[in-house]
């Protein structure tokens, strides 16, 4: 019998805030131990949360960049249970009304577009971090009351790779619309994978194993791909599995169980009776929308489909030099190219791929050798000059100026701000096109290599190549090479 996976993921992310979520203690990481707390975040009795406004628009915002509803009215909820790094005892969180609901988002799977639904994508607090050390253990409650939305999915994930593309174009979302730095080495990030199996063809969903604090997409991947086989072959020997809760062992491969439970935990939600129901009114609601719709252009896909759909081959009136899907992808990967590109392409848009090529790659050369990455430039303040790097695509295409040439070009234009035809002026870089004087340095070559010129007559047409570099060489790197190759050539046959 085949069997195929059921999966969906509780994604938990913290918001770039300033401070956390009911008090004023900052929402910064790396400070010294439990020197970011207040009796707020401490949970001390006799204390009263007040709502981080930010936090409540970034979820908002949120929704809208997933495609959400956005209910007229959210409230938060006591999530009643005892752990050693929640000081209340309880989480305050969204329980039956959440901040957003019934969205979805599209990424790139399997050469199409594929849709996972988003349940809801709720607000509520993080809780502090436990340490252990040898003889004891401690807890460092910075991080308890931190601003942390969780994004819940429909089981509408298929397989391993399918919930790493979907964490990953989730992710991106999220940074492009500045709602957190993900950065999951800070722990900004971590998943809770829900994953049965089921034979092929039915409808009836298997026994649900959930795999707790994943802080890597390729951990997720990988424990996905462990543990849906791990199920297949307990079914397969005639074994039940129970729903039951495990942990990830990454260092040696596997998933082990942490607890079975065959009813979902009582958590004992009730309505916080220190905090108002968010209403939001719909000045505010539209001015949230407004600043998704100015975000939306610029999130990977879209911005991809974008530049594909106008400057690649597909497009409807191509350019005469196309860019390609990896250079789509690449420039929406990055807006700060991307932005710089569509500088420059309005230039002349039908070098759109000359222009894709010095972007990605001799202005990122350029920046490398500075000892800088591309996300440590504005690219806003680079010295080259408007149509510069259009100007230079054309000379290079149009074969004004040789390939060695033009990086020399390239380079002048980062270090001095100059236009390419200056430097090309300044330097003597034009290209020799004039065929008589193409000629001459042909007629000089051939007579000076007889021996690779009857090599060539010979049937040798390696031979046609080492011709060709005295003739460029003779004429300073000048000569337009593909002409050269032409009169080589016909001079030769004759």
């Amino acid at each position: 019998m085949d069997y195929e996976a059921v999966i969906g993921l509780e994604t938990h992310v913290q918001l770039k805030t300033k401070s956390k979520m009911w008090c004023g203690c900052a929402n910064a990481f790396g400070a010294p131990p439990n020197t970011n707390v207040c009796p707020v975040c401490l949970g001390l009795p006799g204390v009263l949360p007040v709502a981080n406004e930010e936090a409540l628009r970034l979820t908002v915002l949120t929704g809208f960049l997933l495609n959400c509803e956005i209910p007229s009215r959210a409230k938060f909820d006591r999530k009643n249970y005892f752990y050693p790094d929640m000081p209340k005892n309880y989480q305050i969180t969204q329980y039956d009304q959440p901040s957003t609901t019934n969205g979805y988002v599209e990424f790139e799977f399997n050469g199409g577009i594929s849709r996972v639904r988003i349940t809801r994508a709720h607000l509520e607090e993080d809780v502090g971090k436990s340490f252990h050390f040898e003889r004891n253990s401690g807890v460092d409650f910075n991080r308890a009351g931190v601003p942390l939305m969780e994004i819940v999915s429909e089981p509408d994930i298929t397989s391993p790779d399918m919930a790493y593309e979907y964490l990953n174009a989730l992710v991106e979302i999220l940074r492009y619309g500045k709602i957190s730095d993900c950065d999951m080495e800070k722990g900004m990030v971590r998943c809770d994978v829900n994953v049965s199996v089921r034979p092929k063809g039915t409808k009836e969903l298997g026994a649900k194993i959930e795999i707790k604090n994943m802080n890597s997409f390729s951990g997720v991947r990988r424990a996905l791909e462990y543990e849906i086989q791990r199920q297949i072959e307990v079914l397969k020997q005639g074994g039940k599995l129970i729903q039951s809760t495990r942990r990830w062992d990454d260092a040696a491969g596997v998933t082990e169980e942490m607890r079975t439970k065959e009813h979902a935990h009582d958590y004992r939600y009730f309505p916080e009776p220190d905090l108002m129901p968010f209403e939001p009114t719909e000045k505010w609601l539209a001015e949230v929308k407004a600043a998704a719709e100015k975000i939306r252009p610029t999130l990977p896909l879209n911005a991809k489909n974008h530049f594909w759909s106008i400057y690649g081959s597909a497009a409807d009136n191509p350019p005469k030099f196309p860019i390609s899907d990896y250079d789509a992808a690449a420039l929406a990967a990055h807006p700060p190219s991307g932005s710089l590109f569509q500088r420059e392409v309005r230039f002349d848009p039908d070098y759109a791929k000359p222009i894709v090529n010095f972007i990605l790659n001799n202005l990122k050369a350029e920046i490398s050798a500075s000892g800088l990455s591309p996300e440590q430039v504005d690219y806003s303040k680079l010295k080259i000059p408007p149509s510069g790097i259009a100007k230079l695509a054309v000379e290079q295409s149009s074969s004004h100026v040789s390939s060695a040439s033009a990086q020399v070009i390239f380079h002048d234009m980062y270090v001095f701000g100059k236009f390419p035809e200056e430097i090309i002026k300044d330097k003597g870089l034009a290209q020799v096109s004039d065929a008589g004087a193409i000629e001459k340095f042909c007629d000089e070559a051939i007579a000076a290599n007889p021996g690779p010129a009857n090599d060539f007559k010979s049937g040798k047409h390696a031979a046609l190549n080492f011709l060709k570099g005295r003739v460029m060489k003779l004429s300073k790197g000048k000569a337009n090479p593909a002409l050269v190759g032409e009169i080589l050539e016909r001079k030769l046959k004759s």
